[in-house]
């Protein structure tokens, strides 16, 4: 009988396992992933991309920028300098200019980042699945260069129910 047992927990411990690691899709959200990747693959943005090797990208970011926008890096909670900024404007992207949000979409999330709920337009952004650390998100990344910016969740208000939770160091803020 303890053979059984011995035999038996570590079966049930694998089975459950492998059905926690099993993403968990809606049909909207895999709907929104596929028609926005689609739409970049043919968006206006793509005309202007920019390609540069890694070693260009290290010497024109700074450290910490590099490690969130090329290795896809995040940074702490709460100590991003535009977590509780709230002027008019736009955010580019740190990496190559790219305007990618609206301060007239930027709301307080207080999850420790900067929270949009939609991208300034369709084709700036890139959303791709990101299955990193056991989790399964979705990745937002720069339309032009491709840099990382952050990720995209279901829980945002209305309009869009998204929030667009993005890394302060993957933006530059222009006031107008």
């Amino acid at each position: 009988m303890k053979a059984i047992l011995f035999l038996l927990i570590p079966l049930l411990l694998l089975v459950t396992a492998y059905f926690i690691m099993q993403p968990s899709v809606n049909a909207n959200s895999l709907y929104h992933i596929m028609t926005d990747s689609t739409k970049n693959l043919q968006g206006k943005s793509m005309e202007n991309k920019v390609v540069k090797s890694e070693e260009e990208w290290k010497k024109e970011l700074t450290p910490e920028e590099y490690r969130v926008l090329r290795e896809k890096g995040t940074e702490r909670a709460f100590t991003g300098k535009y977590d509780h900024f709230f002027e008019k404007g736009v955010y580019k992207c740190a990496a190559c200019g790219n305007e990618l949000f609206s301060s007239d979409h930027k709301y307080d999330s207080g999850c420790g980042w900067p929270a949009y709920w939609t991208a300034l337009a369709k084709d700036k952004v890139i959303l791709k699945e990101d299955r990193s650390f056991g989790m399964v998100r979705t990745e937002v990344l720069c339309a032009k260069c491709e840099s990382h910016l952050g990720h995209v969740f279901d829980d945002g208000p209305e309009p869009t129910g998204q929030r667009y939770c993005i890394n302060s160091v993957s933006l530059e803020f222009e006031k107008k």
